[in-house]
This record gives C-alpha cells, sequence and structure tokens, in this order.
C-alpha cells in the first residue's frame, strides 16, 4: 500500500508543505505546522501532463488544481500544462474544463523525478437558458442540499453542525454517520489511509469490503478513498450520506454506487469548489 502524505498544513504560495517523515513512520496523525513558502531543493520533482477529451484531442482552457492549495494552472493550445517544484508527497489532483465532466485521481510524487499524467474528459451536451442576475444568490449546490434535507432520505450534517463537533481532521465527521465505518489501513504495521466502507459491509478493502463513492462538490473521487485527503473541516460546508442505491440521488447514482454514496462540499472560496 502506497504510504500518504497528509495535507493538513498549505503552502500559500507553492503547493503543500509535507509532513515530517518521522510522524509517519510512527504511525501517528501530524501535528500541523505554520504555512510558508517552500524552498526548491534537488528533491524536488516535476508534474508533466496533458488533458485530452473522449477523442484524443488536446483540450485547451482546461483547469488543474491540487486540492488543499491555492494551485490553479491552464492548459495550453496543445492541453499540456507543467508544475516545477513539487515536494514528494501524495496529492489529489481535480481537472475540469466548461462543458465536460470533471475528473480527479490520486497521484504520488517521488523525490527527484517527472511524474507523467493524462486525463481524459468526457463532454457533456448542455444548453444554457438565460440568466439574468440582480444579486448575488444563494449556492444553488447549497439549495440543493437544504432540499434533499428537507426530503429526510439520507443522513446530513450541516456547516453549524460541523463546527459544533470543533473536529480537527475530516475522518472524525463521518465516524458520526451510522451508515459509515471509518476503516483504518495499515502498511507493515503502519497506519497509511482511512477509508470509507459500507457499515454492513466489513472494514478491510483489502478482504472484499464495500468501500464508499465519495464526492467532492460533484467531482467523483478515485474509490476507495483516503479520507484524509479531504479538505479540513473548517473548509466543508456540509456532508451527505446515502447507505445504498435505493436512497441515492439520481444524479449520483451509477453501476458502481451499490455501496453507497458520500457528497461533501466545500465552502465558498474555497479552491476545491472554483469553477
Amino acid at each position: 500500500m502506497i504510504s500518504t502524505w497528509s495535507f493538513r498544513a498549505v503552502a500559500a504560495a507553492a503547493l503543500a508543505a509535507v509532513v515530517s517523515a518521522s510522524a509517519a513512520a510512527q504511525g501517528e496523525r501530524p501535528t500541523p505546522v505554520a504555512k510558508s513558502t517552500p524552498t526548491p531543493t534537488s528533491a524536488s520533482s516535476v508534474i508533466d501532463g496533458i488533458v485530452s477529451d473522449t477523442n484524443l484531442t488536446p483540450l485547451n482552457a482546461a483547469f488543474v488544481s491540487i486540492l488543499g492549495t491555492p494551485l490553479r494552472i491552464g492548459t495550453g493550445a496543445n492541453g499540456r500544462f507543467r508544475i516545477t517544484n513539487v515536494p514528494r508527497g501524495q496529492y489529489l489532483v481535480i481537472v475540469k474544463r466548461v462543458g465536460y465532466r470533471p475528473t480527479s485521481g490520486v497521484i504520488e510524487v517521488p523525490a527527484s523525478d517527472t511524474v507523467r499524467l493524462a486525463y481524459t474528459l468526457e463532454p457533456i451536451a448542455v444548453t444554457l437558458a438565460t440568466v439574468t442576475v440582480t444579486e448575488k444568490p444563494f449556492s444553488m449546490r447549497m439549495t440543493e442540499f437544504l432540499a434533499r434535507k428537507k426530503l429526510g432520505i439520507g443522513q446530513f450534517m450541516t456547516q453549524e453542525q460541523i463546527e459544533a463537533k470543533n473536529t480537527v481532521y475530516p475522518t472524525e465527521l463521518f465516524r458520526m454517520f451510522t451508515s459509515v465505518n471509518v476503516s483504518p489501513n495499515r502498511a507493515n504495521g503502519v497506519l497509511t489511509e482511512y477509508y470509507a466502507l459500507s457499515h454492513r459491509e466489513g472494514a478491510n478493502p483489502q478482504l472484499g469490503a464495500c468501500p464508499m463513492q465519495v464526492y467532492l462538490d460533484q467531482i467523483p473521487l478515485p474509490t476507495p478513498f483516503n479520507l484524509d485527503l479531504l479538505p479540513p473541516p473548517k473548509d466543508i460546508a456540509a456532508i451527505e450520506v446515502y447507505s445504498g442505491p435505493s436512497t441515492t440521488p439520481p444524479q449520483f447514482a451509477g453501476y458502481n454506487r451499490g455501496c453507497g454514496v458520500i457528497l461533501v462540499w466545500t465552502r465558498e472560496g474555497v479552491p476545491s469548489s472554483s469553477p
């Protein structure tokens, strides 16, 4: 199992400050450190990638971001992007473009190396109606969240409830849902990742348990997904949990959603929720 580098502290001007190797080696949660601008070293790496459509045509103006950091870079006319001075660690990459379904992926960046990536975006056939804006509206995604909460199908946690919990790690929030089993994964005896599993199915994804599909601002994340890569609770606006296909909203349903779905919504202004 690939070891996980936590996103507890992020760089203000570049990427993220990675956690100390000693904390990971001892299987302990890292202590958040102050934000700082990392100094590039010979151990820094490069991410070199391309974004294309389903016909393998390069996509210009697709935006690539790394969760938990202010980094947001656009692709050129050839669909390519390049990120330099990347510290060693594990990252969640999100790729978006208007008119296409977003995608995401977890990558492992070794020291002093070049990581080559390729992402394919599926086009969406959507006709947008004319909209006249007279004042700043309430977030559409939060309006839909409140509508589903009113129906009472599923389990919900609002921003006020998240703040009242006063937790540091997102994993602690998911432990409060009765239909979610937060399962720790250990590699060589060292705690590395936390997965969200269907509470009915067991606790170990290595033994065929049932990982739940996690969405972040409507973006499907890799399954199983390490919950520690999600934004910290202070950046989360709401959470929805659906234990199976019979309760999952149609727009989030699918052939591989039978183990349940978790919807995580970030607060307005958080980089991961940017268009």
